[in-house]
């Protein structure tokens, strides 16, 4: 995964006015610097990845810096704002509570937390009767992890531990959530991996032409990895790297292989659920039921919060007391949650998903036509899309062209988060998005390709 800054030197562009765009100053704006320079002297390094947009607000499908300056988002703060950016009803439900003067009780009951859970266990499909409230997608991934090496070792002993995860898969940031991450360059840190923990490639069909589950058993025999070492599987129900999903067959041979084995499934749907494919819960897309489902992001819409939603011979394992979390359930951001999913409901975002998805799908193979040397494949499903940019007329990631592709359409008010992966432009506005805004982000994408691409 390739990784670079956008430069501190403002670059005069042509003004930008349209109903959803406006670009009234040069880019990074000039007054924006002092900011820009204290983030960069007091964060990490590896904060400075992501386009010079100062955010001062965001409303709906817009992002405005204090300059004049509004971007059409198709960013979503990294599949965060499902529900639109700065909705009404998620404002009124923070301050409501923060007013009850609950802002926080650890594990101490509190009858909002109960009503997440409740609300998630109803979303859920039935048997998955339990949810974990938690703050982060890593923490629920490293959960998973933690119930599913529990229970093989129940049912199969001490050497039923073995996750088996994808390559070029993303889980999070923590510890056990990198090693389970199939990307090589971001664990090398660890340098003791755990020997049970291992990754097969990922049947995205372009990437990797072998979408047959056979190629999956072949994998694990190669690593010697049998169903007896095998406690779970967990996978992102789409790869975020690529918005790529693997065959619908590929997932059921999958699921049944692993219930025949008694192999816990988990689903990583930080990034895919509560709308965001067209599917409430993108595993729907393959017809199966996960053990283990890992939610995040889209669930507030706003305020962190995560949740692991399992069968309850999986979540019960452990005693009062020993898994727990200091900021589970936290009643502001429950409160975030609650008025999240309702707008997601009521205003059925999930069906508008799959209705503007159709829509920005045929524009970004339009797109693929137009540039057929430069644009590799187009996958996603819903309102989240990858384009995969490689080397002129070869099937190699250039991640320097997606960069400068993103940089192009920032400057042009259509804002994106850094290219992904080894080289892919995701694609991932809020689901209030309209076909206007999709066509003119279909648009301004193809203005930028062309003065990249040539």
């Amino acid at each position: 995964m390739a990784g670079k800054q956008y430069e501190m030197r403002p670059k005069r562009v042509p003004h930008v006015r349209t109903r959803y765009r406006r670009i009234v100053t040069p880019i990074p704006v000039p007054e924006s610097l002092p900011i820009l320079r204290r983030l960069r002297k007091f964060e990490p390094l590896s904060m400075t990845g992501q386009p010079l947009v100062v955010w001062d607000k965001a409303v709906g499908c817009q992002v405005y810096d204090r300059w004049g300056n509004m971007w059409l988002d198709w960013s979503s703060g990294v599949l965060v704002a499902n529900a639109g950016h700065g909705r009404k009803e998620i404002i009124e439900a923070i301050v409501a509570q923060a007013r009850k003067k609950l802002l926080h009780n650890y594990c101490f009951p509190s009858e909002i937390r109960s009503r997440v859970a409740e609300r998630l266990v109803e979303l859920a499909p039935r048997g998955l009767d339990k949810a974990f409230i938690l703050t982060t997608g890593s923490e629920a991934t490293e959960c998973a992890i933690k119930l599913m090496r529990t229970y093989g070792q129940r049912v199969g002993g001490k050497k039923k531990i073995g996750i088996i995860s994808f390559e070029n898969a993303f889980h999070g940031r923590t510890l056990g959530a990198q090693m389970i991450g199939g990307m090589p360059a971001l664990k090398s840190w660890i340098v003791n991996l755990d020997p049970d923990m291992k990754q097969v490639p990922f049947p995205d069909g372009y990437w990797v032409t072998d979408t047959s589950f056979e190629g999956f058993l072949r994998a694990l025999e190669k690593q010697q990895m049998t169903p007896d070492r095998i406690a779970g599987v967990i996978f992102e129900t789409y790869q975020g790297a690529g918005a790529s999903f693997a065959p619908r067959e590929y997932m059921q041979a999958l699921a049944a292989w692993a219930k025949k084995h008694e192999i816990m499934i988990a689903c990583d749907e930080v990034q895919a659920g509560f709308g965001r494919t067209g599917k409430f819960f993108a595993f729907e897309h393959y017809g199966i039921v996960p053990d283990l489902i890992c939610c995040g992001k889209g669930i507030s819409s706003s305020l962190p919060i995560s949740a692991v939603i399992g069968r309850k011979k999986l979540m019960d394992q452990y005693p009062p007391g020993s898994m727990t979390s200091t900021h589970t359930g936290n009643p502001v951001c429950c409160a975030a949650a609650l008025a999240s999913i309702d707008v997601i409901l009521k205003e059925k975002l999930t069906q508008n998903a799959a209705r503007m998805g159709a829509i920005m799908e045929e524009g970004l193979l339009g797109l693929q036509r137009k540039y057929p040397d430069h644009i590799g494949s187009v996958q996603g499903k819903g309102l989240v899309y990858a384009l995969h940019m490689i080397k002129t007329g070869r099937k190699e990631p250039d991640y320097d062209k997606a960069f400068n592709v993103v940089a192009r359409c920032v400057e042009k008010g259509l804002l994106f988060f850094s290219p992904v992966g080894y080289s892919s432009i995701k694609i991932a506005p809020p689901l209030v998005i309209n076909e206007e805004q999709v066509r003119e982000g279909v648009q301004v994408l193809d203005e930028a390709l062309a003065e990249v691409c040539g």
